[in-house]
Order: C-alpha cells, then structure tokens, then sequence
C-alpha cells in the first residue's frame, strides 16, 4: 500500500486529486495540508511514500525535500506555467505534474514516482491542444457573464452561500444558476465542474477575468 499525502492551497485540486487516486486499491490518501505548516507535520507524522505538493504554498522545494528526504518520501511537484521541468527536478522533484493533468497521468506519475522511477509530463501536440482550446472556448461562449462569475468563484473554493453574499443574491439564485450551468457543459456538480474549468485554460482565464 502506497501512502500519499496530499499538499495544496486550492482545495478543488486536492479534492480532484484525492477523488482519482482514492479509486486505485494501491493508494491510500493518509493526509492532505492546505499550509506549510501542515504539510511538514504531515511529513513527520505519516512518513508516506509519495508527497503530491505546490510550492504555491509558500515553501520552498529544497526545504521539503530535505525534510522528505529523512522520511523516504518522494516528491510530485504540482508546477505552475512558468516552472520549468529540469529547474524542479534539480530541486528534488522527483515527478512533475501540472493543474490540467489528465487522471490517468496522475496515477501514473503517483505510481512511477512509488516505485522509484521519475515522472515528467509529456509535451502535447499542437492538434490535441487546439482541439482543447475549441472545446473550452465553444463551453465558454455558452456561458452568461454572470455564470463565468460563479465558475470562477466555484474553482476558487466558494461555498454557495458565500458566493451569494459576493454577488448580493441568495443561495437559492445560486443554485439555480449552477443547474443551467451544469446543463450547459454538461457535468454533474461542483467539483465535475471545476476540474472540467482547469482543464481547458481557455475557459480559466475567461471566468478568472470575469472577477477580476
């Protein structure tokens, strides 16, 4: 049994990451952190075989990997655009994944890195990136400028009562709104929803302008 701990400050990741892996019988999510401090107490506590974490948090790689290091664990970076592969593995990534990885590649880097191989993500074609930019521009002109709003507020880890405070309505209207949502990208609930939205950037930064 592979003990994993999951380490990010947006919780909609976490919780799609933990949805994929939990379902493999060789995983187990023993702990997830949404601070440094609760990552390096988790470090200590669980000594897990893999540590999926975002330096977003605002730790530094070589720090966690040191404190990884004295506990036999190996590293998943989740990098952002602007990281480059060769720079996080010199820190001590032992994986690498991005935001928008694909459950499977997830599973398999978690795999790969368990077993004491390296994982990098692979470079898409140009075909397989303009189809995704088509589909995430195509759901993102179904959408009212309002429902961009709620997309975005919902990746950020909004609960509906706190989105209607935000937007002056209630939770009801909001409620509402993720129904014709839902219906039009055609997902299920929330976290369908906002992992469907980090997968296709196109719509990201289209919901993510929408409240800035």
């Amino acid at each position: 049994m592979l003990k994993i701990i999951l380490a990010d400050n947006q919780a909609i990741f976490r919780a799609g990451a933990a949805k994929v892996l939990a379902v493999e019988d060789e995983f187990r999510i023993v702990a997830q952190a949404d601070s440094s401090e609760k990552l390096f107490s988790a470090l200590n506590s669980f000594r897990a075989g893999v540590l999926i974490f975002s330096h977003t948090m605002g730790v530094e790689i070589a720090a966690v990997a040191e404190a990884a290091k004295k506990n036999k664990t190996r590293l998943v970076l989740i990098a952002e655009p602007d990281d480059t592969t060769q720079d996080l593995q010199q820190k001590g990534a032992h994986g690498i994944i991005y935001r928008n990885v694909s459950g499977q590649d997830l599973v398999d880097c978690v795999r790969k890195v368990g077993k004491g191989e390296g994982w990098v993500p692979s470079v898409k074609d140009d075909g397989a990136a303009k189809e995704t930019d088509m589909v995430g521009a195509r759901v993102r002109d179904r959408l009212t400028a309002k429902e961009l709003k709620i997309v975005a507020l919902i990746v950020q880890g909004y609960k509906n009562k706190e989105i209607a405070d935000r937007l002056g309505t209630t939770e009801q209207v909001i409620k509402n709104y993720l129904r014709n949502v839902y219906d039009k990208i055609g997902v299920s609930d929330r976290l369908e929803l906002a992992l469907f939205t980090i997968h296709h950037k196109i719509l990201l930064d289209a919901a993510s302008a929408s409240v800035n």
